[in-house]
């Protein structure tokens, strides 16, 4: 075998590697009874439940954050995040957690929030002006 045919094939693996990986990603939005059913990695949307305590203490341990979110359906589960808390998470409008279910608690590898945007009090202002 030449060495052009050689880098070929590792170039061709290295692309099905890459779309495997990414075709593990979820890219739909689930609810927690769909999380308990699968079983899987899945992504739910949905908001905070401010009702409900939040914990997090640094110092014991940073990668420890807890809250609880209701979903799209009205279920309301409590979430564990495996990272630090977010910066202003208290803020955020809706929250996107990427993770699985165990037991009765949802566990996240990621979220996202959705803050309230820092232009809204000059859209309210501009309307009252017309």
């Amino acid at each position: 075998m030449q060495k052009i045919h050689i880098v070929g094939l590792l170039v061709i693996m290295a692309a099905v590697a890459v779309f495997l990986t990414a075709a593990d990603d979820v890219s739909t939005y689930a609810s927690f009874d769909d999380a308990i059913t699968s079983g899987n990695r899945v992504k739910i949307s949905g908001a905070l439940d401010l009702t409900k305590d939040m914990f997090y203490n640094p110092e014991k341990d940073p990668n420890y954050f807890s809250f609880y979110m209701e979903d799209m359906d009205g279920a309301t589960k409590q979430v564990v995040l495996t990272q630090p808390k977010p910066q202003d998470f208290e803020r955020a409008e809706s929250v996107v957690v990427t993770g699985s279910m165990k037991e009765d608690i949802f566990v996240a590898t990621e979220v996202l929030t959705k803050c309230p945007s820092k232009y809204k009090n000059e859209e309210l202002m501009l309307s009252q002006d017309i």
